[in-house]
C-alpha cells in the first residue's frame, strides 16, 4: 500500500498546534481544498467519527473515518470506514521542537481500490495526496499565525 508522509515545522507551541490539528471541523474555514468536515459521532473524548469532502486535483473525494485521539501524545489515528478509496488510514501528530515550535506531521496509507490500475495510478495519487497534505499543513500554520507563508517571518 502506498504511503505519503508530510511534515512541517511551525512557530507555535505544541499545545497550540495540537489544538489546531484536533479541531478538524475548522479545516474548511482555513483550508481551500477541504470542502467539509463534520463530526458525525462522538463516542467519548478519544473516539469520534467524521465525514470528509476534499478536492484533490479537480475531483472531490468523500469518505467517513473513525478517529482515535490521544491528547497526551498529541496524535490521532484515523481509518476510512466508508468512502471513495479502497483503503485510507494514517495519523496526524504534533511533536515539540522547542518551547515555541512544533513539527506537525500527516502520514497516510492508501489503496485506490482498482487493482488493475494501481501500478499506473498509485504514483499519481501519491503525488496528489502529498501536495494536498502539504497544503493542509501550510494552512494550519497560517491559521495559527505562526509565520508569513511567503517569507517564513513570524508576524
Amino acid at each position: 500500500m502506498p504511503r505519503v508522509d508530510v511534515e512541517l515545522r511551525i512557530a507555535a507551541s505544541p499545545d497550540q498546534a495540537w489544538a489546531a490539528v484536533a479541531d478538524v471541523e475548522s479545516y474548511p474555514g482555513c483550508m481551500d481544498n477541504v470542502e467539509s468536515v463534520t463530526v458525525t459521532e462522538r463516542g467519548d473524548a478519544r473516539h469520534r467519527t467524521t465525514a470528509w469532502s476534499v478536492r484533490l486535483k479537480g475531483s472531490v473525494l468523500r469518505w467517513t473515518e473513525a478517529e482515535v485521539l490521544d491528547h497526551g501524545a498529541r496524535r490521532f489515528d484515523f481509518r476510512q470506514v466508508t468512502g471513495d478509496l479502497g483503503a485510507f488510514s494514517g495519523h496526524w501528530a504534533v511533536t515539540p521542537t522547542g518551547a515555541a515550535h512544533s513539527t506537525v506531521s500527516l502520514h497516510v496509507d492508501f489503496d485506490i481500490g482498482i487493482p488493475l490500475l494501481a501500478e499506473m495510478l498509485n504514483p499519481v495519487a501519491s503525488d496528489a495526496l502529498r501536495e494536498n497534505a502539504a497544503q493542509m499543513l501550510r494552512a494550519l500554520e497560517r491559521r495559527l499565525g505562526a509565520a508569513d507563508p511567503d517569507t517564513g517571518v513570524r508576524r
